[in-house]
């Protein structure tokens, strides 16, 4: 991954300058800047992680809210290891 551009941001008017502060009237101070896909392929990534995130949320969830029968246990048991096993290669093969 890239690393980001440190450049100096003048806290009056806004103007960037990099790689070292200007030698001018504004008065600068130092911030990080990084190519624009490369903060969108982190959204995404990020995103991603949520919904993961939010389905195995829900599958514990339903584990958690489900009491089977006595002579249920072993196909509840079952049913759950499957799926999670979906759930496991539908986020290996994203």
């Amino acid at each position: 991954m890239l690393e980001p551009i440190i450049a100096w941001q003048c806290l009056g008017c806004g103007k960037l300058d990099a790689p070292q502060p200007c030698i001018g009237v504004c008065e600068d101070r130092k911030v990080e800047l990084l190519p624009a896909q490369q903060y969108r392929d982190a959204i995404a990534q990020c995103d991603q992680a949520r919904h993961a995130l939010a389905q195995w949320h829900n599958l514990a969830h339903r584990l958690l809210q489900t009491t089977p029968h006595d002579d249920a246990w072993q196909e509840s048991y079952r049913v759950f290891q499957a799926q999670m096993a979906a759930l496991l290669r539908q986020q290996d093969g994203s």
